[in-house]
């Protein structure tokens, strides 16, 4: 499945979310990650986070989709991680 996660945490768990998320998905913006990922790796995401995260204090959104070509995605202003660079 493709996901768009977005979060908002506070400033000392800012940190451990960004690292953790960057395994599992690409860096889009500040506090916002989007890519391919199976089921079974978003719930270990989410488990991991849990660890850390202050439901009274921060939040995670996801947005799902069967596949990427589904969502039409716009930028407008700088473009802050090109994914269609190949190393």
């Amino acid at each position: 499945m493709y996901v768009i996660l977005v979060y908002d945490m506070g400033e000392k768990r800012v940190a451990k979310m960004l690292k953790l998320c960057r395994k599992y998905l690409n860096w889009i913006q500040n506090s916002v990650f989007e890519g391919e990922i199976t089921e079974v790796k978003l719930k270990e995401l989410l488990s991991q986070a849990n660890m850390f995260l202050k439901p009274e204090k921060d939040s995670i959104i996801i947005f799902k989709s069967r596949e990427e070509r589904w969502l039409e995605k716009e930028i407008i202003g700088n473009e802050k991680n090109n994914l269609d660079t190949l190393l």
